[in-house]
């Protein structure tokens, strides 16, 4: 069922234990808004938990709550009141999904290839640049004071999700939110610096990245893949993507990471062609300039087959 803001906030309100989650692989505003909405719940005197299936990048470690977070344990069980999910489909939270007990789950998402499903409350905003934007509108509709800890978090997603207010989906609506939550105590020069900060593995990893990336589809795509073996050895690979994107002449980016022998994530970003039409071909999502999906097939069966996809859309003129 499609939520309200207002139903939004009662739902969250009414509950007296929570587990947040995202999806897996999180980035600025997964763990942004699940910080974030974790310390605006915690305000009202809510049990909450943040449980997260996938590794949690150090440069995130300048949030507040960051050793908050908790990894799923196999065979673990939680029960809660109210199973938040955020910035996702429900589908893609990893093995939480199976962790967690809930009579009722609410999914809050602003991408617009999420369909929801008759399991679940959705909300969903499309026209916010980023879920940790969605909470800060929460945080108003329940008035809840928004906490210099809660801020940081919030303000976190808002500008990794416009690469730092550099993106279209930065509006009006989001510099407000971004300047509210630095009256509340949000430090921008701090959270720039600290994801900034990259260990020398990190650095000599994007090195042996790039020195293999492909170009494809007439030089309008570029791509770099990763085997299972680079994969498990490479520290984070998230800032890998805008190395390649920046390219003259790329509309297309794309880094796909084989995380096991049938499994490999597919990361894709964009000047023009709507690259959510290609992730939800294999039952991903995301925006129309930044998707992603899981394909579940061998490494070079996953590489030829979201090579071949780019290459139509490119041709095709997917344009958004």
């Amino acid at each position: 069922m499609n939520l309200t803001l207002s139903e939004t906030a009662a739902a969250l309100q009414d509950a007296k234990t929570l587990v947040i989650t995202a999806h897996v692989n999180p980035d600025g505003d997964a763990i942004g808004s699940s910080l974030g909405l974790m310390h605006v719940l915690r305000s009202l005197g809510k049990d909450v938990t943040v449980l997260l299936d996938d590794d949690i990048p150090a440069g995130f470690s300048v949030l507040p709550g960051y050793d908050a977070i908790r990894r799923s344990v196999e065979g673990e069980t939680i029960d809660c009141d109210l199973f938040v999910v955020l910035d996702t489909m429900t589908d893609r939270i990893g093995k939480v999904a199976e962790a967690v007990r809930a009579p009722r789950v609410l999914n809050i998402d602003h991408h617009h290839t999420n369909p929801g499903n008759d399991k679940e409350d959705l909300y969903l905003d499309a026209t916010r640049a980023a879920t940790c934007e969605i909470i800060y509108d929460l945080a108003k509709e329940m008035n809840v004071a928004v906490s210099k800890d809660a801020a940081m978090c919030l303000y976190t997603g808002l500008a990794t999700d416009t690469g730092f207010f550099r993106f279209s989906n930065a509006v009006a609506h989001t510099y407000r939110a971004a300047a509210d939550l630095i009256d509340a105590g949000a430090q921008p020069n701090v959270i720039s610096e600290a994801l900034e900060i990259k260990p020398m593995q990190t650095v000599k990893d994007l090195g042996e990245a790039l020195a293999q990336f492909e170009l494809f589809a007439d030089g309008k795509a570029a791509g770099i893949f990763l085997t299972q073996e680079q994969t498990a050895r490479m520290a984070s690979t998230e800032a890998f993507i805008g190395h390649i994107r920046v390219i003259d002449g790329v509309d297309v980016a794309v880094v796909l990471k084989c995380k096991e022998p049938n499994v490999c994530r597919v990361s894709m970003r964009s000047k023009h062609v709507d690259v959510s039409r290609i992730a939800t071909m294999y039952d991903g999502g995301g925006h129309i300039r930044a998707a992603g999906c899981t394909l579940k097939m061998p490494f070079e069966q996953a590489k030829t087959t979201i090579m071949a996809a780019i290459e139509t859309a490119i041709r095709e003129g997917w344009i958004a």
